[in-house]
């Protein structure tokens, strides 16, 4: 996949994730994006750990997979730093 759309796709997912955690007030773009390409590797192993594909190339069933993935992140980031509190 050509790496600007990587960026754009990642953008996309990480930024729907935040959203749906509602963390999107607390956290900037290049946070989103970070979350979002993160987010596209964690669910990509997930789901191939369960014995789905992983992250299949730019379609609707690669995006779900990186904003599940994405939103695992941003709630084991949330549990690791409310433990810090």
């Amino acid at each position: 996949m050509n790496f600007i759309v990587f960026i754009i796709f990642g953008a996309i997912a990480g930024w729907l994730a935040s959203i749906v955690m509602k963390t999107n007030a607390s956290q900037g773009l290049m946070m989103d994006v970070i979350m979002g390409i993160i987010g596209a590797v964690v669910g990509g192993w997930l789901f191939n750990t369960f014995g789905q594909p992983g992250v299949t190339g730019f379609n609707v069933y690669s995006f779900v997979v990186a904003v599940v993935g994405a939103s695992l992140v941003i709630w084991i980031g949330r549990m690791v730093m409310s433990k810090r509190a």
